[in-house]
């Protein structure tokens, strides 16, 4: 009977152990599996839609589960995406990212630039830049970093120039050393400059808003030659930039399907640096 008895006992206590090596193996697997519901944030309009059109579908392909979160502001984004509602989003610049991440003490990294709807000079005066009128008027941006830009686009045709050892992202009018058309600066909230192309003789429109007031971008005078600090870019936790969820992100925004789209449905929006590259 002893015998039996301790027998009986070996065969529990090693019942137990392969049980709970089951459950270790169960839970370690459960740890390990990848990750298949994907929350994306993007302000509303144009960079809402390449996450529906461009984006999700590829996602979808790849077998994720991919949910669409709209902001109407530049702020919920980020701080969204920090406390975990969001696992990416998309719409903002470099210079935006790295400023508000030092400012909130977050750790933000990009994945990939996207196309990005450039600012432009529009005019319902001029047909073209050759035709601009001595001391005319012209709407401007009045924060430093969209100034910057504006500035640039005159440069670049030939109706200012600017300081050469001021820095090209934060130029401003004291910057202008030679302003050949006598151009008289008008500086305006950003998202107000769609309206005063009806009251100035030209405005220099950030892409963005341009398209949220129904604006054809490809009706501008001159488009801006945008530098990839100022692209918009598919932004995550740094803690995440490693999981395989990220990389399935960056293959689908490298993809030839997500270029035709964008080819399609967003035509004026500048293709990152990588991109063209790419085509040559």
């Amino acid at each position: 009977m002893k015998k039996w008895l301790t027998v009986l006992a070996l065969l529990l206590v090693f019942g137990a152990l392969a049980a709970c090596g089951n459950s270790n193996s169960t839970s370690s697997g459960a740890d390990s599996k990848e990750k298949k519901e994907l929350t994306i944030g993007a302000t509303s309009g144009p960079y809402s839609d390449m996450v529906n059109k461009a984006i999700k579908p590829l996602l979808e392909k790849k077998g994720y589960k991919v949910k669409v979160v709209e902001f109407s502001d530049y702020i919920q984004p980020n701080l969204a995406l920090a406390n975990g509602d969001l696992d990416a989003n998309l719409f903002q610049h470099k210079i935006y990212m790295e400023n508000f991440a030092k400012e909130h003490n977050l750790d933000l990294s990009e994945v990939i630039v996207v196309p990005t709807a450039p600012m432009g000079i529009y005019s319902n005066k001029f047909k073209s830049l050759d035709d601009v009128a001595d001391g005319s008027e012209i709407a401007i941006p009045n924060d430093p970093t969209n100034l910057a830009r504006a500035l640039l686009i005159l440069q670049d045709h030939g109706l200012i120039q600017l300081d050469p050892s001021a820095n090209p992202l934060t130029v401003s009018e004291k910057d202008v050393k030679e302003n050949v058309k006598h151009l008289q600066f008008k500086p305006i909230e950003a998202g107000q400059l769609p309206r005063t192309v009806e009251g100035v003789d030209l405005a220099a429109v950030p892409g963005n808003f341009a398209l949220a007031a129904k604006m054809d971008l490809t009706s501008a005078l001159a488009l801006e030659n945008m530098p990839d600090d100022y692209r918009n870019r598919i932004v995550v936790n740094t803690k995440d930039l490693n999981e395989p969820f990220v990389k399935d992100i960056k293959e689908a925004v490298e993809s030839k399907e997500f270029e035709a789209v964008i080819d399609k449905e967003f035509q004026g929006f500048g293709k990152p640096k990588w991109m063209l590259e790419r085509q040559n």
